[in-house]
């Protein structure tokens, strides 16, 4: 089941020298660039004097905690409902997220904390690198089951930079108000990822929709992942916003947003079906949309009305996205979106910054008071309109959408290269390549799988 022995000497290679390379790399470049910052190093804190309870630590330290359980927790087994590839998903998650949190921190240390000659690091340059991790393991589960560990290191590194470069251009050239990323981590990572299995399309898969379903416990695995994120999600959005009401704001908005793309998941799931039974995969994905759709608007005075109007809006594209235009996406377009990351991160994050244009245009003095300074600066310093600020938002879209489209065609020519490990087709969606399993999985590998429904997600 392994392949030729020439191919699985390659394999032994292959992994343990490229890990060891992006790490000694690594290595070196945080040794000439990397420093604490001013929270962070003793020196530099006790000259100042500071009282304790004031260090950024004790705000954003218990959102980081969310976030980083989200990543490894959450988008980990959110991915395991692949009956025979769940130590793959969980597995590659840890490996993937590992190595984007070291390569995001010197991409965005380059481009946002770098002074003196070196980038300066603290609780806040570790949320935004988890963030990053986030976007990577978005459209790692638009490829999930088809690519080898190498493809996926050498996807992280060229994603996390262009993760890095769009993020600057739209936060810092555009002044794009993109709090918990429905522009820069949810479009991007879905659309980079949808346009990498493009390009990596299989068509000898179609034949394999066996594999490519679930079990009973694979799907309740999964639904542990969907619990930590929805619960955590609240955290995501509001970590990197301003103390105080802003943060409170767009926790209070997630949360909403949430229960109420909950509901209209359940609704239609049970609706669209043909005996008014509901379906896992809907559960498992849609429920979340809430939480993509509110990462722009977040923070803004977005009511919560418009929260609850919002997330209903957002679960309800994601469960019609995945009964109705996954099929087409990989019969018309030849795109197979393993997880159907363009139904849970894709159209919602598109809705999310369209809302976020919307209300950016409707931002007033009136409306904001003097908190209009934390959520529009430039609007508060008369560089701008609240009509031209929503223009912004939505030509930060149009560059987000580029980018992701571009990064994730040129992704797939480096992933196609022959000397890179790819699974054959054969055994895509089967752990027993890359892990050492146990005996009765290989047992089962032997014999017929039962599956009663191929998974809606692909």
């Amino acid at each position: 089941m392994a392949g030729s022995p020439r191919r699985a000497a390659s394999r032994r290679l292959q992994l343990p020298l490229l890990c060891l390379l992006l790490q000694a790399v690594t290595i070196i470049l945080f040794a000439i660039f990397v420093r604490y910052n001013h929270e962070t190093d003793a020196a530099r804190w006790h000259w100042g004097n500071h009282s304790y309870a004031n260090n950024e630590f004790y705000f954003r330290y218990p959102s980081f905690q969310d976030v980083h359980a989200m990543v490894f927790v959450g988008f980990g087994f959110l991915m395991v409902f692949l009956q025979r590839y769940g130590f793959s998903s969980v597995g590659f998650t840890f490996l993937l997220a590992a190595l984007a949190l070291q390569w995001s921190t010197l991409v965005q240390g380059f481009l946002h904390s770098f002074h003196g000659g070196h980038i300066h690091v603290g609780v806040e340059s570790m949320i935004n690198a988890d963030f990053c991790a986030a976007s990577v393991l978005i459209s790692f589960g638009a490829v999930l089951g088809k690519t080898g560990p190498a493809q996926l290191l050498l996807m992280t590194l060229l994603e996390v930079a262009l993760f890095g470069i769009n993020e600057f251009v739209l936060l810092n050239l555009l002044g794009v108000r993109d709090a918990g990323g429905s522009m820069t981590i949810h479009t991007f990572g879905a659309y980079f990822g949808l346009f990498l299995s493009r390009v990596l399309y299989r068509r000898q898969l179609e034949k394999s929709k066996h594999r490519q379903g679930s079990i009973y416990h694979s799907d309740l695995f999964a639904m542990i992942g969907t619990i930590f994120l929805w619960i955590f999600w609240p955290s995501f959005n509001s970590a990197p916003t301003a103390l105080g009401d802003t943060q409170h704001r767009t926790a209070l908005n997630t949360y909403y947003s949430l229960t109420a793309s909950t509901l209209s998941t359940f609704a239609l799931s049970a609706l669209i079906s043909g005996d008014g039974r509901l379906d896992m995969v809907h559960v498992q994905n849609a429920a979340l949309a809430g939480g993509v759709v509110v990462g722009t608007s977040g923070e803004m005075m977005l009511t919560p009305f418009g929260a609850l109007a919002a997330g209903f809006l957002a679960g309800t594209v994601s469960t019609l996205g995945y009964k109705f235009l996954t099929p087409v996406l990989e019969s018309k377009l030849k795109i197979q979106d393993t997880c159907g990351v363009h139904n849970l991160h894709g159209m919602p994050g598109v809705l999310g910054a369209l809302l976020g244009v919307l209300v950016a245009g409707l931002a007033t003095h009136d409306a904001y008071g003097d908190g209009l300074e934390s959520v529009f600066p430039l609007i508060a310093e008369g560089q701008r309109t609240a009509k031209s600020q929503a223009i912004y938002q939505l030509f930060g879209l149009l560059v987000t959408l580029v980018l992701a489209i571009v990064g994730g065609s040129l992704g797939g020519l480096l992933l196609r290269l022959p000397c890179l490990d790819a699974p054959p087709d054969s055994q895509c969606f089967e752990d027993q390549i890359y892990w050492e399993v146990p005996g009765e999985y290989e047992n089962e590998a032997q014999g017929p799988l039962t599956v009663e429904e191929p998974d809606t997600r692909a």
